[in-house]
């Protein structure tokens, strides 16, 4: 009587094939790990930057158009912020760090910058004499820039 074995177990090109297909998928989920880790702390910093500049065009937004009888004449820096009283006086205003209208540092934010700017603009029928394009741009501690932009008219 013949009896007939049967193999059992994987062969040396099985085993080959198995840990090269093994090995390309453990290559693209790491892959993807570093790239999520990667991306994954620029959103904050790019939020935080968003929030910087979105507080800063509103404050500059919410001044009058032009200075007012009698309103602040300068000097126009970071320490005397507190005293602006129109759109024009934020012109070319660089923060280092970001400072509360009282100049106090937000803690936290020591490492941001930002810089407006302050231009004239024609907005649809309003003449550039009478419209003021406001720029903000924000720098996070990663080098990386926002800009935000704003219209404001004299009505």
């Amino acid at each position: 009587m013949c009896t007939s074995r049967r193999q059992t177990g994987f062969s040396l090109i099985e085993t080959v094939l198995f840990m090269v297909v093994v090995g390309v998928a453990l290559a693209a989920v790491v892959n993807a790990f570093n790239m999520a880790n990667q991306a994954g702390v620029d959103p904050v910093l790019r939020r935080q930057s968003l929030a910087i500049a979105q507080a800063l065009l509103e404050e500059v937004l919410f001044k009058d158009f032009a200075n007012p009888a009698g309103g602040y004449a300068g000097p126009y820096n970071a320490a005397t912020r507190a005293l602006f009283d129109d759109v024009g006086d934020y012109d070319e205003l660089a923060l280092a760090g970001i400072s509360d209208l009282s100049g106090a540092a937000v803690a936290g934010l020591e490492s941001y910058s930002a810089h407006i700017s302050v231009t004239a603009a024609a907005i649809g029928n309003v003449p550039a004499t009478a419209g003021r394009r406001i720029t903000v741009t924000v720098t996070d501690p990663a080098g990386q820039s926002i800009s935000l932009d704003g219209y404001r008219a004299d009505y």
